[in-house]
C-alpha cells in the first residue's frame, strides 16, 4: 500500500470521487443535493489517494476552513477493499499534512446514515462537536474535531 499527495486534477481522485458521490446518492436520499453542493473538489489542493498494487482504492482530502482548522473531505475506499485499514491510514496522512501546514485541528461533517465513518473517526480519536457553518440545521449530520500534535 502507498499514499500518495496531490490535488484535485490527480484523474484517479476524481474517478474516486465519482465512486464516492455515487454511493453518497444512495445513501443520502433526499438530502443528496443539499449536501452535493458543498462537496465540489475544485478548491482542493490538499488531496491524497491510496494504492494497493497499484490500484487506486482510496482517497480523502484537506480543505482550509479558518486559520486554526482543515476540514477533511471526500474521504472513500472503495468497497472491495473496506476493513483493512486504509481509511485510517488515508486519514492519519491528512492529519500529518494538516499539521506541517501548521493547523491545530481537523473538523469534519458526515452522516449519522454513515455509520462505518461515524466509528472510523471515532476510532480515531475525533470528538463529536455541534454542527458548524452549513451543516447545523441538517438533522442526518453528524460533525467532528480532532486537535492535532504539532509534528515541527
Amino acid at each position: 500500500m502507498k499514499i500518495i499527495r496531490t490535488d484535485a486534477t490527480n484523474p484517479d481522485f476524481i474517478e474516486l470521487v465519482r465512486a464516492l458521490d455515487a454511493y453518497l446518492k444512495i445513501v443520502d436520499g433526499d438530502d443528496n443535493a443539499f449536501y452535493a453542493q458543498y462537496n465540489g473538489i475544485d478548491d482542493i489542493k490538499y488531496a491524497v489517494v491510496a494504492y494497493e498494487n497499484d490500484e487506486p482504492v482510496g482517497c480523502g482530502a484537506i480543505k482550509n476552513l479558518n486559520e486554526d482548522a482543515m476540514e477533511v473531505k471526500r474521504m472513500y475506499t472503495s468497497p472491495a477493499h473496506r476493513s483493512k485499514g486504509i481509511a485510517t491510514q488515508i486519514l492519519t496522512e491528512l492529519e500529518a499534512w494538516a499539521s506541517e501546514l501548521s493547523y491545530k485541528k481537523c473538523i469534519l461533517e458526515t452522516g449519522k446514515r454513515q455509520q462505518e465513518a461515524v466509528r472510523l473517526y471515532e476510532k480515531n480519536g475525533y470528538q463529536i462537536i455541534p454542527n458548524y457553518g452549513q451543516y447545523a440545521v441538517m438533522e442526518n449530520s453528524v460533525c467532528f474535531e480532532k486537535y492535532l500534535v504539532d509534528s515541527l
